[in-house]
């Protein structure tokens, strides 16, 4: 039986895609109010240059190395320049192809977007710049054609509904990858190598960052099934719940570690339960999903101490606990508590034998390419501002300007 285009599909898939394109607001503020005044006008650019860099480099090749072709490892160059799509029916649904791409494109650049939190502060504009294409036109797309473009993860039964691994990780594990190259900011840890609180100067943009986050986050889970059908409202709630439990459990965490409620831990334990959840959305019950969200805000707050007190790492928004931990533990969660065939839920060990499988390769191409880039960048043109420029601000020394020309900064 030949689909006909489905209006309501379309109609349904760009609208899915706007709420992602709106989660780009989301990330720019969010990592703006983590991070300290001097530095805004550096993190707005990185970020809106991301997703107007991300659809044009995506539209020239890494949609194409994503899903055209049959190749195992990496597709074919059918759809070079996106030649080829029109208003003809994407094979297999009821949308038009330039519909498909539209989506796939907002997720993309979603996965660049995660780099310029976790390097905010000190990373030069033009070594962002370079890694960040790389990361679209290539490294994304062959983690994409692995799972969602018929790669040989798909073909395993690897299930990553709307891209714990495909997005989140891969923009985690290449953060992971160039900050480790990048090393922290001055001041983050003492003569002892202890790590210092270097607080955040808005927290009300970073609280408008996580809801536009977590409201664009229906679209990017609901709109994954790419057709308006009978999941949507399941999707819809388990993305809810799991991002309601993660940011109740980040926040009772640290008030029992700390003594008080820690109002910016809660922000990224509601981004933690919503990675967590984005996986398996479409196959756990609801009560699952917050299950799935409570420990991905469990499991954020302890990934930020330990990357912080036993590695050492600097990472000033938490992108790499957020996306990169919590991304393979949704991955996992897959395996454990999907109603067909979770180990928890149904004793079958098989699919999540298949998740640790595609959570480990996904973690050595991403990870493995991204150091081998930031190292090369490192000698080559250096990754890392001056000492002068960082303390001074890379908004005044980059990019000439002043988010806050009234008001005394620091």
């Amino acid at each position: 039986m030949s689909l006909e285009i489905s209006l309501l599909d379309t109609a349904w898939v760009l609208i899915a895609s706007f709420l992602v394109f709106i989660m780009h607001l989301g990330f720019t503020t969010i990592e703006a109010g983590f991070t300290r005044s001097k530095n805004t006008v550096s993190i707005i650019t990185k970020n809106i240059f991301t997703v107007a860099m991300g659809v044009i480099v995506f539209m020239v090749i890494g949609f194409t190395l994503a899903f055209s072709g049959s190749g195992e490892f990496i597709g074919d160059l059918s759809y070079f320049m996106i030649n080829g799509l029109n208003s003809d029916l994407w094979p297999g649904l009821a949308i038009p192809g330039i519909a498909f791409f539209f989506f796939q494109a907002m997720f993309a650049a979603t996965s660049a977007t995660i780099l310029s939190g976790a390097i905010a502060e000190r990373m030069k504009f033009s070594a962002y710049i370079i890694v960040s294409v790389i990361l679209v036109a290539l490294i994304y797309p062959v983690i994409a054609h692995w799972i969602w473009g018929g790669g040989w993860l798909a073909s395993m039964g690897f299930h990553d509904f709307a891209g714990s691994t495909v997005v989140h990780s891969v923009g985690g594990w290449t953060s992971l990858a160039t900050v480790l190259i990048l090393g922290p900011r001055f001041g983050k840890f003492d003569k002892e190598g202890n790590p210092q609180a270097i607080a955040g100067h808005n927290i009300g943009l970073a609280s408008i960052g996580c809801l536009l986050l977590w409201f664009g986050w229906f679209g990017f889970n609901a709109g994954s099934g790419l057709t308006f059908d009978s999941k949507v409202p399941l999707i819809a709630l388990t993305t809810y719940l799991a991002g309601a439990g993660g940011g109740l459990s980040a926040l009772t965490v640290t008030w029992l570690k700390g003594g008080k409620p820690d109002g910016g831990m809660l922000l990224n334990g509601i981004l933690a339960g919503l990675v967590a959840i984005t996986a398996g959305c479409a196959v756990v019950s609801p009560a699952w999903s917050l299950v799935i969200g409570i420990l991905g805000g469990i499991i954020v707050v302890y990934a930020v101490e330990f990357f912080e007190s036993k590695l050492k790492i600097d990472d000033p928004v938490g992108a790499i606990s957020v996306h990169g931990c919590c991304g393979l533990f949704g991955t996992i969660c897959v395996g454990l508590f999907s109603s067909s065939n979770g180990l928890i839920t149904t004793g079958s060990a098989s699919q999540l034998i298949v998740q640790l499988i595609g959570a480990g390769a996904t973690f050595g191409l991403v990870f493995v390419s991204a150091i081998v880039i930031a190292k090369v960048l490192d000698i080559t043109m250096g990754l890392r501002v001056s000492a002068e420029v960082e303390i001074k601000g890379l908004d005044s020394t980059e990019f000439g300007a002043d988010a806050y020309p009234d008001f005394l900064k620091m």
